[in-house]
């Protein structure tokens, strides 16, 4: 009996032993100036995986943990929140407790945050290369050359990678947002909702993510989840010159309620006649409700709603002439109507979202997360039609007659150098190009009084000119399931649940028939295209269901169809860590499917437009895996690597969606691969990241739309002798590219309130075959026009999208008293136009009757197809701000001018596809006073700014 008391006691003290020997940190984390406690902020060990959060109380522990030991530093963040790193010293079987830490709030910070997501929500739904911009994806990184390339390499429209925001996933409460049309986020459809977007967490790349696979571009998930929403409320006031000119914004987050009740509530409005571009009008309204309930103490249920109208005028790429005689400022897209400014092209959206959330925690240490939204409203793009025309029975008149010359106020034949297109001008054409400079130069915008007249004055009451919208109602439906299971100590299991249905319903309205009574729903044009596809009556029509059929505001013509898009998938990933290495591999898996049903019989598709038409299949999967090393607590490499086989957009899977079923040939599952390597550094008072980077994309198709002139005729598909040109879908199919480069960010904190930061990417993008082409076109409708061996010669072009190379250089200065300034320098280089593939087909050599060009110079040619490349250019942008605390409330303001020394700059363009052959390319370029179909280029801001100002409370 006695040795069994002695063993007892024994065995007593070795359990207290060992629970003394555990290793731990501990301590609680309170807000300086108020000393609430923080919840939910995370407090990690850099260079592991390791990371805990705090409690509702603002207490952490690591208790449990396999903690590495020795010098290492705890980094405490949270958003909204200044970011803090201790060094501290881990010593086995000892407990650590950091008693009470403090974290300011970080003003700085939520602006740059802010100001960031409005160049997304602003830019990104625009016909420019601004569509495909990645700042809004980027915004809420902490890297040092994320944040760079998100804040100052965006506003030149830089891709990191070279990859554009189609190559990144956004999530908002884990559901997937990316527009299944063309792969893209739709940023507007959530704008003006900055104060409750702060909230997020980003991936780099093909780094493990909790909710998804992810892709190559990183993902984003913008937690909008009324728990979640930091308590209080703020109202502020925007001024920009950029998109609009004031936004006003009101929001206010309960925090946690009696009940178990919270949510949180938005309004904002953006406003402004016009921005940077003139005639750029914005108007847009914001509305967002959240309410969330805790059921007990394992289920919560949460609402998420908003509302995001938004209608703007648009601007367009312009001639090299157009921007000497008007500048970087001029828009073509507006007239005066009534003595105000008027839009002819506009973009609206107006897409409300609605979201109900399930949070399930089964145990303390598997959760599931289950996601079922809506989304619904429209999409439209306004723009003026001047195809009018008539019938009249009975006065003989049995075809469509009318039509209105191209009422653009940059149509070519507008401009001085139309009237200077021959060799030895004379002086009847000098005294006409200069009436043209002083018409274009005093006025060059569109005569809506002009439209207005036109239709008043043409038979039948039938209006020439329209306001028209291209417009796309899309319904869809997202469910998904999300679980988190900590299987061990070191082993996390992710996975999710995802299906999408989508009925988009795409049409064209009639939105104001601009004083006339009607219009007349066919196409003058297909008296062109009768000498070689057949009768011009059928053929004019829209839809032959309902021919010559008159339409009047408010109602669908020219074509109308949907497209319905189911997709399933799902996704699995373990993450590892251990001491010395974390590593992760992750797997998905799914199918999508696409089906066209078409609403009319297009005249020149009779047999092949109208019903469903074929459903389209496509198999998806991907694998990724990736480790850090970690050689000591600050020094760690970082290894990702991923493959997967996606399905092609919508958008480029049809060659011309809008008038027959044709899926474009060959049509196969998009690839890509993904390799990068980094050095990454950090301690409290330097950090850097230095990443090498590769990635290939293969059979990747392109669909484009232009009026080209030089078509060769060959006997496949013949052309009349008396017309070559032709509206023509350009289809380019097994497209080919590799990414590769070094990205680097360093930030040095050298004093308390100073930090100095650089950033920089080095790369080269070019593709890497020659893809196969052929022209679709309802002047040989059923056909597919090729050109020798079907070849473009594209390889080893550079992929347009942004300079290749940028190099940043700044400063940050925090004053104690809660001001800041910030300077940046930033180099752009590197950037090319978007490359014609026709003209580097075999048509360029061959004349209209199909045979070799006799002239044909391999020297001459050369020149004439190479890839421009822009100008290098170098931006200065400044920031400020200020915060002051009164009682309870926060007031201030934070600034940002981009492009202090008012550069002038390229961020894009394209090569026009209208002269396609060495005669007529030849001729054009060698004009002395200018070529009538140059290059057209999107061009950078002058000097902007953005100043916010705000209270908090």
């Amino acid at each position: 009996m006695r040795k069994l008391q002695l063993l007892s006691i024994f065995t007593f003290l070795l359990a207290l032993q060992s629970f003394a020997q555990q290793t731990n940190v501990k301590g609680r984390l309170f807000e300086d100036v108020s000393g609430k406690s923080i919840p939910d902020a995370i407090i990690s060990i850099e260079g592991t995986e390791l990371s805990v959060k705090t409690n509702n109380s603002g207490a952490f522990t690591f208790e449990g943990l396999s903690l590495p030991l020795g010098e290492q530093v705890l980094e405490i963040s949270k958003e909204d929140y200044e970011t803090k790193k201790y060094p501290i010293v881990i010593t086995e079987g000892q407990t650590l407790d950091l008693g009470d830490l403090f974290l300011n709030y970080d003003i700085t910070k939520e602006n740059y945050q802010i100001s960031t997501i409005s160049l997304a929500d602003n830019e990104l739904n625009g016909d420019d290369v601004s569509s495909s911009n990645i700042s809004g994806l980027l915004a809420s990184s902490q890297d040092t050359y994320l944040r760079a390339a998100a804040f100052d390499f965006s506003a030149a429209f830089f891709n990191p990678r070279g990859f554009d925001n189609a190559s990144g996933k956004v999530l908002i409460n884990g559901i997937e947002m990316n527009n299944q049309t063309t792969g893209r986020p739709s940023w507007g459809t959530w704008g003006g909702l900055n104060d409750v977007q702060r909230n997020r967490v980003f991936v780099r790349n093909t780094k493990a993510s909790d909710y998804n696979f992810g892709d190559l571009g990183g993902t984003t998930n913008i937690i909008m989840r009324a728990s979640k929403m930091r308590q209080g409320g703020r109202v502020s006031y925007a001024s920009s010159n950029r998109s609009y000119q004031g936004r006003v914004m009101g929001s206010y987050n309960s925090g946690a309620l009696n009940g178990g009740w919270s949510y949180s509530v938005l309004m904002s409005r953006r406003f402004g006649e016009e921005g940077f571009r003139e005639g750029t009008s914005y108007d847009a309204n914001s509305f967002f409700l959240a309410v969330e309930k805790q059921l007990n103490s394992k289920h919560s249920l949460n609402f998420t709603g908003f509302y995001a109208p938004n209608h703007r005028g648009t601007s367009t790429a312009v001639t090299q002439e157009v921007v000497d005689l008007r500048g970087v400022d001029y828009n073509p897209n507006w007239g005066y109507f009534n003595g105000e400014k008027r839009a002819t092209r506009e973009n609206r959206n107006e897409q409300p979202v609605f979201m109900l959330n399930h949070y399930w925690d089964v145990s303390d240490k598997v959760s599931i997360n289950t996601n079922l939204g809506y989304q619904t409203g429209y999409n439209s793009r306004l723009r003026i039609d001047n195809g009018g025309t008539y019938i009249d029975p009975d006065n003989g008149v049995t075809f469509p007659e009318g039509g209105a010359r191209n009422p653009d106020p940059i149509y070519y034949q507008n401009l001085p150098s139309y009237a200077l297109r021959f060799p030895n001008p004379s002086a009847a054409d000098f005294q006409n190009a200069y009436g043209l400079r002083n018409e274009f130069e005093n006025d060059g915008q569109f005569d809506w009084g002009e439209a207005f007249y036109a239709n008043r004055i043409f038979p039948n009451n039938n209006s020439v000119y329209i306001l028209k919208s291209d417009r796309v109602e899309d319904d869809q439906l997202m469910l998904n399931s999300i679980v988190n299971a900590k299987l061990t100590d070191n082993i996390t299991l992710n996975g999710r649940l995802n299906y999408r249905n989508l009925n988009s319903h795409n049409f064209a309205q009639v939105e104001d028939l601009l004083g006339g009574q009607q219009f007349l729903d066919v196409d003058f044009f297909a008296e062109e295209s009768s000498f070689v596809t057949g009768s011009a009556q059928d053929l004019a029509q829209s839809d032959l269901n309902n021919p010559n059929r008159l339409v009047r505001e408010g109602d669908d013509y020219e074509y109308n169809f949907e497209i319905d898009s189911e997709v399933y998938d799902a996704f699995a990933q373990l993450q590892f860590q251990y001491r010395a290495i974390d590593f992760h591999v992750g797997a998905k898996f799914g199918k999508t499917t696409y089906q066209r049903i078409g609403n009319y019989r297009n005249g020149f598709f009779a047999d092949n437009s109208f019903g469903p038409g074929e459903e389209l299949d496509f198999t998806t999967y991907g694998l990724k895996t990736g480790a850090v090393y970690k050689i000591t607590g600050r020094h760690l490499i970082d290894f990702n690597a991923a493959y997967q086989q996606n399905a092609p957009n919508i958008r480029n899977s049809y060659s011309n969606s809008r008038q027959t079923h044709e899926v474009v040939d060959g049509l196969t599952e998009v690839k890509s691969q993904a390799l990068d390597l980094s050095y990454i550094f950090k301690s409290p008072l330097f950090n850097a990241r230095v990443t090498g980077f590769y990635a290939g994309f293969q059979d990747e198709t392109n669909v484009g739309f232009y009026f080209t002139q030089d078509l060769t005729n060959n006997s496949i598909n013949p052309i009349p002798e008396t017309d070559f040109s032709a509206f023509v879908q350009e289809v380019m199919t097994g497209m080919d590219r590799r990414h590769y480069g070094l990205e680097f960010g360093l930030e040095a904190q050298v004093h308390s309130t100073l930090k100095l930061k650089a950033a920089g990417s080095f790369g080269n993008y070019v593709y890497t075959n020659n893809p196969d082409l052929y022209l679709t076109s309802q002047n040989f409708p059923g056909q597919q026009l090729r050109f020798g061996d079907g070849k473009t010669d594209m390889k080893d072009l550079h992929v347009p999208g942004g300079p290749e190379r940028v190099f940043q250089l700044g400063f940050e200065y925090r004053d104690p008293d809660y001001w800041n300034l910030g300077v940046t320098v930033n180099h752009f280089s590197n950037s090319y136009i978007s490359p014609s593939g026709i003209l580097r087909s075999d048509n360029f050599a061959l004349d209209y009757d199909g045979l070799p060009i006799t002239n044909y110079d391999t020297g001459v040619a050369r020149d004439l197809l190479k890839q421009e490349k822009f100008d290098d250019y170098m931006l200065v942008n400044l920031t400020a701000g200020k915060s002051w605390r009164i009682d309870d409330y926060f007031f201030g303001f934070f600034a940002v001018v981009n492009n202090v020394l008012d550069e002038v700059y390229k961020t894009g363009g394209f090569e026009q596809s209208r002269t396609s052959n060495y005669n007529s390319r030849l001729e054009d370029m060698s004009r002395e006073n200018g070529a009538l179909f140059g290059n057209r280029y999107f061009m950078g801001y002058g000097t902007t700014y953005y100043l916010n100002v705000y209270l908090r409370f």
